[in-house]
């Protein structure tokens, strides 16, 4: 896994966890939803690229 690709996945964990702590505090479900599927997402993405480095070794 590049470094960037690293970077770039947390940042998008990172990100909707942020998504999902302001709708909470307003009330915004949709935003929190939305929040959760970035982190999933992000999450997903790391797991993918672990697997690949896995299968370069």
């Amino acid at each position: 896994m590049s470094d960037a690709d690293k970077v770039e996945n947390k940042s998008e964990e990172l990100k909707g966890k942020a998504k999902e702590a302001a709708g909470s505090a307003v009330g915004n479900e949709s935003l929190e939803a939305e929040g959760k599927a970035d982190q999933t997402k992000g999450s997903v993405k790391q797991a993918g690229e672990k697997i690949k480095d896995a299968f370069k070794s």
